[in-house]
C-alpha cells in the first residue's frame, strides 16, 4: 500500500496538486483506516486530505481515475471459439507430422496463463512486472520502448518465444493461438506504459514546455502561447512570493539577542522564559513602475505589469504607470480588475500609439514626481525609441536623483540600442541598472534582483 500511495502522490504532483510531506503522511494514515477495498471511499479520502482548492480537487479526481484504472487483460477469442479452435487443432494434428503421437512441449508460466486466459493471474503478473521495471520512473515519450521491453522481459518474454517455437513444431494451431495472445499482451503493455507516461511524465513535459517558453521572446509569442505565458508569469510571481515573504516575516520578528535574553532570565537560572530580539531597520520597499505600452512593446508590458502587481505580499507599495503618447496611473485598474480586463482598459486608454517618451516624462514630472522618494526603486520598461521627439533626459535625471535606484528594462537586443531613434545610450547614463529584458526568464531575474535588494 505504501509504495502504491507514493506513486500516486508523485502522479498527483505531476497533475499540478501540491502535496507536502505532512499532507502525504495524513493521507496515508487516512487510507490505512479506510483501506483499498472500496475505490469510491478511497477516492473521497484522498480528495479530502490532499486537495486544497476546487481546481486541485478536479485535477486530483482525474489523476485518481487514471491511476487506478487498469487496462483489460488480453483476450483474443471467445470461449466457444476456443473450443472450435481446439477441435480444429486436434483434427489438424492427425494430419500433421507432429500429430497426436507427438509429445506436447512443457510450457512456461507466462504461456500457460495466456493459453488458459487466466485474467487475474495475467493482471497480477503485469502489476509485478511494472513494479520490477520501475515504470513510475518514466518521464519522456522517448522512453516508452525501453519500459515496454523491460516489462516484457520481467514477464518472461524470452521463455515465451522458446515456447512458441516449440509449439509451432508440434501443434501449429495452438502456436497460432499463443501468438495471438502474445500480440494482445504486447498491446496491453503498450497501454500500461502510455498510461504511466500520462501520470508520471506530465510534470517533466510541463517543465520542458515552460523552460522553452521562459526563453521565448515575449514580443513574438504566438496567440496560442499567450495564455500559457500568463500562467507561467503567475507561477513566477508565486515562486517569488514564496521565496521572499518568509525572510521578511523573520525580519519583522528579528534575531534572538542572546546576551539580553540571558540577562532577562537570570532569576530563573538562565532558562529563557523571556526572549529578547534585535531588529535591524530596513526600508519598506516602494516600487514605481513606468511602462511603455506602445505597439512595439505592449505585450512585454502586459506580462511585466502582471508580474509586478502579483508581488504585494513582498512589496508593500507599488504604483504603476503606462504610456505611449501620454502617461496615466494604472495602479487602481490593476488592483481591482482581472489581468485581462485591466490590460484591455489600459490599452484602450493609452495603448498601441506611437511612443513619446519626452511628453510622458513631462506628464510624470507634473503630476506624480512626489511619489518618488529616496526609498523608491523606479523601474522603466521600454525600448527607448522616441520617434525622433524630444527625449527629455533631464527629467529622467531628476527621477534618478530623487530615487533610491533607477532600473531600465529594455526588451530590445543590445545591438539595437542607439540605432535609429533609440535614445537608450543617453538614458542609460542616469540609470543604476540597465538590462535587456526580452524573455520571461530575464524578466523573472530582473524582478527577483529588485525585490532581493530589500531583504
Amino acid at each position: 500500500m505504501r509504495e502504491e500511495l507514493h506513486r500516486f502522490f508523485r502522479a498527483a504532483r505531476g497533475a499540478g496538486v501540491r502535496v507536502s510531506p505532512a499532507e502525504s503522511i495524513d493521507a496515508m494514515k487516512a487510507v490505512a483506516d479506510v483501506g483499498f477495498a472500496d475505490r469510491g471511499i478511497l477516492r473521497d479520502t484522498l480528495l479530502l486530505t490532499l486537495a486544497k482548492s476546487q481546481d486541485e480537487k478536479q485535477a486530483l479526481a482525474a489523476c485518481f481515475d487514471l491511476f487506478f484504472s487498469q487496462p483489460e487483460a488480453p483476450q483474443e477469442t471467445a470461449p466457444e471459439d476456443a473450443d472450435e479452435d481446439k477441435g480444429a487443432g486436434s483434427a489438424a494434428n492427425e494430419n500433421e507430422p507432429g500429430g497426436p503421437g507427438a509429445p506436447a512441449p512443457e510450457l512456461g508460466e507466462l504461456a500457460q496463463m495466456l493459453m488458459s486466459r487466466d485474467r487475474n493471474a495475467i493482471a497480477a503478473a503485469m502489476a509485478a512486472a511494472t513494479n520490477a521495471a520501475s515504470l513510475s520512473d518514466i518521464r519522456y515519450f522517448t522512453q516508452r520502448g525501453i519500459f515496454s521491453t523491460r516489462i516484457l522481459e520481467q514477464l518472461g518474454i524470452e521463455r515465451l518465444r522458446d515456447d512458441l517455437d516449440a509449439l509451432t513444431a508440434v501443434n501449429p494451431a495452438e502456436a497460432e493461438r499463443l501468438a495471438a495472445a502474445l500480440q494482445g499482451l504486447r498491446e496491453n503493455v503498450r497501454e500500461v506504459v502510455n498510461q504511466a507516461l500520462v501520470l508520471y511524465g506530465r510534470e517533466e513535459t510541463e517543465n520542458l514546455r515552460n523552460e522553452i517558453l521562459r526563453n521565448a521572446p515575449l514580443a513574438r509569442l504566438e496567440r496560442r502561447q499567450v495564455e500559457q505565458m500568463k500562467a507561467l508569469i503567475r507561477a513566477i510571481a508565486r515562486r517569488l512570493r514564496e521565496r521572499y515573504s518568509k525572510p521578511r516575516k523573520r525580519q519583522r520578528r528579528g534575531h534572538l539577542d542572546t546576551r539580553k535574553t540571558l540577562r532577562r532570565n537570570a532569576a530563573w537560572g538562565g532558562v529563557p522564559f523571556l526572549t529578547s530580539w534585535k531588529r535591524r531597520h530596513r526600508d519598506r520597499p516602494k516600487i514605481v513602475a513606468i511602462c511603455d505600452v506602445s505597439g512595439s512593446v505592449a505585450q512585454v508590458s502586459d506580462f511585466f505589469l502582471l508580474l509586478i502587481h502579483s508581488l504585494h505580499e513582498v512589496v508593500d507599495d507599488v504604483r504603476s504607470f503606462a504610456f505611449s503618447g501620454h502617461l496615466i496611473e494604472v495602479s487602481d485598474i490593476l488592483d481591482t480588475k482581472s489581468p485581462e480586463e485591466a490590460m484591455s482598459e489600459i490599452m484602450s486608454k493609452v495603448g498601441f500609439g506611437s511612443s513619446d517618451y519626452g511628453g510622458s516624462f513631462r506628464d510624470f514630472e507634473k503630476d506624480f514626481m512626489r511619489s518618488v522618494t529616496p526609498k523608491t526603486t523606479v523601474i522603466v520598461l521600454g525600448d527607448a525609441r522616441t520617434n525622433n521627439l524630444d527625449p527629455r533626459a533631464d527629467i529622467l535625471r531628476t527621477i534618478s536623483e530623487r530615487s533610491k535606484r533607477l532600473v531600465w528594462l529594455n526588451p530590445e537586443g543590445r545591438m539595437a540600442w542607439g540605432w535609429g531613434d533609440s535614445e537608450m545610450p543617453r538614458y542609460a547614463g542616469f540609470c543604476s541598472v540597465v538590462r535587456q529584458c526580452a524573455t520571461a526568464k530575464q524578466l523573472e531575474r530582473a524582478v527577483s534582483d529588485i525585490v532581493a535588494a530589500y531583504q
